[in-house]
């Protein structure tokens, strides 16, 4: 396959992900607000909502070739900046399953390989 067209894919990938993720946001928002840290002000909805558009456009900006530089450094800021929730989640999972727990707790080192995508998404934009 040619790069070109790999870093396509890889975009588009990135898209889809951001694209579904931001979707849930709206279709089943409780989870979503069980994980938004105390400390931030307002209510919990109103930032579950904020998150999913957020995703939704840069699921739009990393998909368009004219968008993809900056939006792939947006999502890489963004998957940075949500880190504390998917810390307070993993904290809030201690008295779960163990297969919860396992969820929970995997899901911190995945922000890792989220963030270099997005980063290598920005820098291979045309």
């Amino acid at each position: 396959m040619e790069p070109t067209r790999s870093r396509s894919r890889s975009a588009l990938a990135l898209a889809g992900l951001l694209g579904a993720a931001g979707a849930t946001h709206f279709a089943k928002p409780r989870p979503y607000d069980s994980i938004v840290p105390r400390a931030l002000p307002g209510r919990p909805r109103t930032w579950t909502y904020a998150s999913g558009v957020a995703e939704l456009a840069l699921a739009a900006a990393v998909a368009a070739p004219r968008t993809r530089g900056l939006g792939g450094k947006l999502a890489a800021a963004f998957f940075a900046a949500v880190f504390p929730a998917n810390v307070k989640m993993a904290l809030d999972h201690r008295a779960k399953s163990p297969g919860a727990r396992a969820v929970a707790w995997g899901r911190l080192p995945l922000q890792v390989p989220l963030v270099l995508w997005a980063l290598r998404v920005g820098r291979s934009a045309p």
